[in-house]
């Protein structure tokens, strides 16, 4: 079974109202990343529904998101008083995605603000022993600044890594338990993500589609969509393999493997 160890099912919606329906007919297991209460209690419904028909496993995930730091101080306040409830009450499969955004002025003009909101997302990742999912852009030594707290967690997914392959052998000989998550980036020539793709244990790789987020392009990806589904997953797991010089077939089953250790499935 592949597995899509980041997504929006939610946001997916207002391109693709079937997205669901494809994902389940690709026999695809999903962790799906929400920032907003309405978005999380739609993945958590999903994830009763997919729980009760036997279908492919979907992840619910929250976190308050770095770049709603310079949307509204409310909205920020709102959702991590949400997240603290959902800790508490036991809903989740991981914190997340949080971290830092200090990509263009807007972003870095709320550093301090992402810097508050991150410590304390992971003091209650800590609380509820919860993986987090991590989104780091251009800020990706704020990860070594806290390895300490991030080697007490049970799992740290790194979406969407776009450090170098030195970095991510460096975080886990902190003792972080780190898992590196690659997309679209390896396929469109990201220089970073692929040596680091290429060169990590296997042990530690998963594959995502940040759908809708990451969409696929150039003469040999395109699939003529302006988003990532569910559809684009097999494509990464290619691109990882050949990276790799590996079989798909052994990346597709390790990255399962993985996906379910790094989200704490049973079975």
């Amino acid at each position: 079974m592949a597995s899509d160890a980041h997504a929006h099912p939610y946001d997916l919606l207002r391109r693709d109202e079937a997205a669901e329906t494809l994902r389940r007919s690709l026999r695809t297991a999903c962790a799906a990343s929400a920032w907003h209460e309405k978005e999380f209690l739609y993945h958590e419904e999903l994830s009763r529904e997919a729980v009760r028909d036997g279908a492919p496993l979907l992840v619910p995930c929250f976190g308050v998101h770095p770049q709603l730091a310079a949307e509204s101080a409310d909205a920020c306040a709102a959702s991590l008083a949400f997240l603290a409830g959902l800790v508490r009450e036991n809903r989740l499969g991981a914190v997340g995605e949080i971290g830092m955004d200090l990509y263009g002025g807007r972003y870095r003009a709320t550093e301090k603000e992402q810097e508050r909101l991150f410590d304390a997302q992971l003091e209650l990742a800590l609380e509820g022993k919860l993986p987090v999912v991590l989104h780091l852009r251009r800020a990706t030594d704020r990860a070594f600044a806290r390895s300490g707290i991030l080697a007490r967690l049970p799992a740290v997914i790194f979406h969407s890594f776009s450090g170098t392959l030195r970095e991510a052998l460096s975080l886990s000989d902190r003792g972080i338990r780190a898992y590196f998550s690659f997309g679209a980036p390896i396929a469109l020539n990201h220089k970073k993500a692929r040596e680091a793709c290429a060169g990590i244990p296997l042990d530690q790789l998963l594959v995502e589609t940040d759908a809708p987020y990451q969409a696929f392009g150039g003469p040999n990806f395109s699939s003529g969509r302006d988003y990532s589904d569910w559809s684009d997953l097999p494509l990464v797991i290619a691109e990882a393999a050949r990276l790799r010089s590996a079989d798909s077939a052994v990346v597709e089953a390790a990255t399962d493997i993985n996906f379910r250790r790094a989200y704490g499935i049973g079975g």
